[in-house]
């Protein structure tokens, strides 16, 4: 892939991925990818080394050719020089096989929520799009309380992607980040963006701050049916913040457990 050059999007739900994917892609040389399956491509390849068929021939070498072409063979035809990978990288598995199997310097920008505001975020959703997951008869889910419970569940994405952020936050790893708070990205995107490029040393582009589009990826966007309408829609007339009065519905019990997690 010496005609590209991949980063990552490591960060939690609803902390303004989407609109930062929107803003990015204005950018012809970048795309930001939606919700990105590689890693998991890269995980289910070397979980073939656990099976009985591969440790009855362990020809391992052959193997991790495969595991080492992934990126390449997956973004072979898409018509970009730089691509923002979206995903946990920096999850201990993940980053153990990437620094093994992916040859280029793992870079990472960090989109940082205070989780009690992804929280409300959340709930503005699913108030508002009835067949949002969370209100799904299969999930059981009544309440706020236990909605929320759901969502912040070990094996979620909320859960995966802290995990990621705080192995990033760790000294010997802060050199792949670069961390830009949701506040801070919506009071002066420029300021931000501007950040990234410098960070990512790749050549400034102009962007327009104005009137935005939804997300389109690779000539494709979300099919939101899947999780619930809306939960990748965005603003297009411009970037500001709004008052969130659910921010104040969140339960007491939630708010003893997950406050403190702020950034």
């Amino acid at each position: 892939m010496n005609d590209k050059k991949i980063f990552w999007l490591v960060s939690i739900p609803r902390s303004g991925n989407t609109l930062f994917g929107s803003l990015m892609n204005q950018n012809p040389n970048i795309c930001v990818t939606a919700n990105s399956i590689t890693l998991e491509i890269l995980k289910d390849l070397f979980l073939l080394k656990t099976t009985h068929l591969f440790q009855n021939y362990p020809d391992e070498k052959s193997l991790d050719n495969v595991l080492d072409s992934v990126f390449d063979n997956y973004y072979k035809d898409w018509n970009y020089k730089y691509i923002i990978d979206r995903g946990p990288v920096t999850l201990s598995g993940n980053l153990q096989l990437m620094k093994k199997h992916f040859k280029q310097p793992i870079k990472c920008i960090v989109l940082c929520r205070n989780i009690l505001d992804v929280l409300a975020s959340y709930m503005k959703w699913y108030y508002n799009n009835s067949n949002a997951f969370v209100n799904r008869p299969e999930y059981n889910c009544k309440t706020d309380e236990e909605k929320l419970k759901l969502l912040m569940n070990k094996d979620g994405a909320i859960a995966k992607d802290l995990e990621a952020i705080i192995t990033l936050l760790q000294p010997e790893n802060l050199h792949m980040a670069c961390f830009v708070k949701y506040d801070d990205l919506i009071a002066d995107p420029r300021t931000q963006l501007n950040r990234i490029y410098n960070f990512l040393e790749i050549p400034y582009f102009e962007h327009n701050f104005n009137n935005l589009s939804q997300l389109q990826v690779n000539n494709r966007s979300y099919d939101d049916k899947i999780v619930g309408d809306n939960m990748h829609t965005i603003r297009t007339n411009g970037i500001y913040k709004e008052d969130n009065p659910y921010r104040s519905m969140i339960p007491q019990s939630i708010i003893d457990k997950y406050g403190h997690i702020r950034f």
